[in-house]
């Protein structure tokens, strides 16, 4: 079973930038998947952006294409998201989620608008505000 530990929220400005973290406490951090959703006030969540580790595939969604950016480290078994030029429709609760497996791009964008996680962290409050 993975935990995860998510963090790196704050309030921001607009145009400004924030680095959240993902912790995932797996035996083998390459056989995962990982996700970044967030989920604003009366919408559903939406899934913004993963990394299959081991594939080394990547997904963005169209809303944070070019603003975001995922990673990840493995000596830390953490997957970053650097969020750059942040907007006041960026405000939400981020979370990470994991699955055990490796996708193609084609599957890890199925994944990721399906939400179909097994695992899910906690949230982190991301508020973009002047």
């Amino acid at each position: 079973e993975v935990q995860l530990q998510a963090s790196g929220g704050g309030l921001v400005q607009p145009g400004g930038s924030l680095r959240l973290s993902c912790v995932v406490s797996a035996p083998i951090f390459d056989e995962y998947t990982i996700g970044w959703f967030r989920q604003a006030p009366g919408k559903e969540r939406e899934g913004i952006s993963g990394m299959s580790i081991g594939r080394g595939t990547v997904y963005y969604a169209d809303s944070v294409q070019g603003r975001f950016t995922i990673s990840s480290d493995h000596a830390k078994n953490t997957v970053y998201l650097q969020m750059n030029s942040l907007r006041p429709e960026d405000t939400a609760a981020y979370y990470c989620a994991a699955t055990r497996v490796q996708l193609s791009a084609w599957l890890l964008k199925q994944w990721m608008s399906s939400r179909a996680a097994s695992d899910w962290g906690q949230g982190t409050l991301v508020t973009v505000s002047s």
